[in-house]
């Protein structure tokens, strides 16, 4: 996967000369409009009065696959930085995540599995568990804590504490499968979440996926299972290289080619996701939200920026709106381009909360 890819020091990347920064990226100050900004949000929260809720845990920052590894600790510091420079962070409701329960997390994993991934986590050191996947001392609890985060957002809005949530986690997750793990992921922590609404008494979930990579695992883990709609893009052919042979029924798959950008992601989703989602009309949306689809990003060939992540996230918040109360749990998985990475991810959370 990101083997493929040369070593560089600096993920974010360099702007190539006569590069136009992409809409949220840093422009020259207007004091004026970022005051008009911060009062426009602050009466869309109070109007809203049901808050976002942000749901980290510091394992995640010491989980760590090794040096030049772009699955690496500083991705949450790039998305709480750029929260913090934005404004928006204290307009979230901040939660420590807690670790997932064996019975949550062997809802979509095998037991043999889930015991597998504990034999295997090392007291010292790395494991590799594939060439891209790796463990370290700290990598079981920010796994088991990582889904956690997702069944605690899920509560939150269910229970209407929240009206929507983002988790920052790390290891990503929708690339595991329910018996094996791989592409940075040690469990489907978004499969987790939406088991986890079923166990409440959720009739119908969905899951969104914009990740560049398509997300094998929660296909796996829920294909044919009609309580739960899946739709993504993601770039194809491209790692995992599945997603087009034969899909259930409940699977609406749309592979994009490289070079691939605003126009093409957003005719996917207005000709396919939206239709798709209407029909279903899901109880709760859950959003595995990978923004290694920016143009920026050093692991793929898309070309989406910010305003992508912005517009679809207010595709989903009206879909919420008219279905599932508003309720929107969103997590973390893919972003390398760390610059990229914390501009797109406070675009998607800014809409989350203006929603």
């Amino acid at each position: 996967m990101w083997a493929h890819y040369p070593v560089i020091a600096d993920w974010s990347s360099s702007a190539p000369t006569g590069y136009t920064p992409p809409v949220g990226a840093l422009a020259p100050f207007d004091a004026r409009a970022l005051e008009r900004a911060f009062a426009q949000l602050a009466g869309t929260i109070e109007a809203n009065a049901v808050p976002t809720a942000y749901i980290t845990h510091p394992s995640f920052l010491l989980h760590d696959m090794g040096p030049y590894h772009p699955e690496c600790p500083d991705r949450l510091n790039a998305i709480g930085d750029r929260l913090i420079s934005a404004g928006l962070d204290a307009y979230l409701r901040h939660y420590s995540a807690p670790a997932a329960t064996g019975e949550q997390i062997g809802r979509v994993h095998g037991h043999e599995y889930v015991a597998t991934i504990e034999a295997e986590s090392p007291t010292t050191g790395l494991h590799f568990l594939d060439p891209d996947t790796a463990m370290n001392p700290h990598s079981l609890t920010a796994a088991r804590h990582a889904a956690g985060a997702v069944v605690l957002a899920t509560d939150l809005v269910l229970s209407g504490e929240c009206r929507t949530a983002f988790c920052a986690v790390r290891p990503p997750g929708h690339h595991a499968e329910r018996n094996r793990a791989m592409g940075f992921c040690l469990f489907n922590n978004v499969a987790v979440g939406a088991a986890h609404a079923l166990a409440q008494g959720v009739a119908r979930v969905a899951i969104v996926d914009f990740d560049v990579h398509h997300g094998n695992g929660t296909e796996d883990i829920f294909s044919d299972d009609s309580r739960v709609l899946m739709v993504s893009t993601f770039q194809h052919p491209l790692y995992p290289y599945s997603g087009l042979d034969n899909p259930a029924p409940n699977m609406v798959n749309i592979p994009l080619s490289a070079g691939t950008g605003s126009a093409g992601f957003r005719d996917a989703v207005t000709d396919h996701w939206l239709p798709a989602l209407e029909r279903h009309r899901p109880e709760v949306l859950l959003v595995s939200a990978g923004f290694d689809a920016h143009r920026e990003d050093p692991l793929a060939g898309l070309k989406l920026v910010e305003d992508d992540y912005a517009w679809v996230t207010r595709q989903l918040v009206a879909i919420a709106a008219r279905h599932a109360k508003g309720r929107i749990v969103s997590t973390l998985e893919g972003g390398y381009g760390l610059s990229a990475l914390g501009r797109s991810a406070t675009e998607h959370i800014r809409e989350l909360v203006a929603g």
